[in-house]
């Protein structure tokens, strides 16, 4: 890899602003200054600037607990977003998916791209449980109405997991991730979301993790991910 798009991915700026940072001489590789952009460095090379050890992070795998009133987006107009949360060497991450403004919970960021792509195709079919509360009280017919194909108009569900834990409250797992998907189900019996927050991705379990706050996934979590 190039000099300066290793330490341009390390977050020292531009491509034009760390070819500068090597001129000044302040990048020794393996004990050596290096002052040439295009020199090439392997990852088992000791690469310091200003005396700094860097490590080389091609991947980062996050979750994230989003608060409500924010977007899963890299930039908006209107809301602030979630990518605000996070303190990255990488300046490549996008969140995988997305969770509605109002909504909480387990949003998943990467920079890994064929992951991204992988777990969002639509024939990976990955679960996603969520935790929600509605208006009215769910109907007793609701878990076989849930358990079987909606039709939504512009597309029909694949059949679903509907856990009534009370009059109004319970644990819905979904396998696609449509626009409004979860609100819209439960409209079609009846009730309007007053609170929705999503709990699991795949392998994934948001667990004890405070709103706003995110956290690395394991190698175990990664692998599983990868094989799910």
């Amino acid at each position: 890899m190039r000099l300066d798009k290793f330490l341009a991915d390390m977050s020292f700026g531009t491509r034009k602003e760390v070819k500068q940072l090597i001129k000044e001489k302040r990048v020794q590789i393996n004990g050596k200054i290096v002052t040439k952009a295009d020199f090439k460095v392997d990852f088992e090379d000791e690469v310091y600037v200003d005396d700094e050890r860097i490590e080389y992070v091609e991947y980062e795998y996050l979750i994230l607990n989003k608060p409500q009133d924010y977007v899963c987006a890299l930039e908006d107009r209107r809301y602030p977003v979630i990518m605000e949360l996070i303190e990255s060497i990488r300046k490549d991450l996008v969140p995988v998916g997305r969770l509605d403004v109002d909504t909480e919970g387990l949003i998943l960021i990467t920079n890994d791209g064929q992951l991204n792509h992988k777990l969002l195709a639509p024939k990976s079919h990955v679960d996603k449980t969520y935790y929600v509360e509605v208006d009215n009280p769910i109907p007793e017919n609701a878990v076989e109405i849930f358990s079987k194909p909606m039709d939504l108009d512009d597309f029909i569900t694949q059949p679903a997991k509907l856990e009534i834990l009370d009059e109004t409250s319970a644990n819905l797992t979904i396998s696609e991730g449509k626009f409004h998907q979860v609100k819209r189900m439960f409209e079609k019996v009846g009730c309007t979301v007053t609170y929705l927050r999503r709990d699991q991705f795949g392998p994934l379990e948001l667990g004890d993790l405070d709103i706003g706050e995110y956290r690395e996934l394991s190698p175990e979590e990664v692998e599983a991910l990868k094989n799910c």
